[in-house]
């Protein structure tokens, strides 16, 4: 027979049993999302790699083209800073860039002619030249730790250069290396220009939208030296 005691015992066995699946239900619940948390964030700080791929949401880094690069005719002397025609160019995603480094070329009275923002983005520095400005070339190189020389079909003595990632600080003008009276060393392995063949001129794209205002503003031309 069954006792009020009885019903009373079943009625309290039974609301804990509840609560002690509640209990562990949110406890498990609990876990997984600290868990859950833990790995969101050591993917976020780049501790561990997403388990998925993350392509479509890194910014586009073209391969560096390292072509062959040309050899200096016997006696080449570097060309005086104010007779180089430089184009500054941001191939990375750092603003100001090329305005930072325009300025740091005028105080060395180069002559800057324009700094823009280039879409392909590189690793190292290119220097771009044409038939006529391979001195020129050079004794820009000269200024960069390293740098890769690019041969194209421009028709003048102008230079470009190109600023990529790794690209850091300018070498120091006091330990540049170069001097008037002192032919240059060509670069090893190198290839004499006549053997190469000139790749096409690269053209910057241009903003998307029409009045969009440029990453780097052109610097001023410094005057030439006496």
């Amino acid at each position: 027979m069954t006792t009020p005691d009885d019903v009373q015992r079943a009625r309290t066995q039974r609301r804990r049993r509840k609560h002690e699946r509640q209990a562990l239900v949110f406890g498990l619940l609990i876990a997984f999302l600290a868990v859950s948390g833990l790995a969101a964030a050591a993917v976020y700080t780049g501790a561990v790699d997403a388990p998925f791929d993350r392509g479509f949401s890194e910014e586009e880094v073209v391969r560096d083209q390292v072509a062959a690069q040309p050899c200096l005719p016997d006696g080449t002397l570097p060309v005086p800073y104010q007779q180089i025609t430089v184009k500054v160019l941001n191939a990375t995603n750092r603003s100001g860039l090329a305005g930072q480094v325009s300025d740091a070329l005028a105080s060395r009275s180069f002559v800057i002619s324009a700094t823009e923002t280039q879409e392909a983005k590189l690793n190292d520095v290119r220097i771009s030249f044409g038939t006529q400005g391979l001195a020129s070339a050079y004794t820009l190189a000269a200024q960069f730790p390293t740098a890769n020389l690019f041969y194209d079909a421009r028709e003048d003595a102008s230079v470009d250069v190109a600023l990529g990632e790794s690209f850091t600080e300018l070498v120091p003008a006091e330990e540049v290396g170069l001097a008037a009276d002192s032919p240059m060393a060509s670069v090893d392995g190198c290839r004499s220009l006549d053997s190469l063949t000139p790749e096409p001129v690269v053209v910057p794209t241009p903003p998307a939208e029409e009045g969009a205002p440029a990453e780097d503003a052109p610097a001023e031309e410094a005057p030439a030296a006496g």
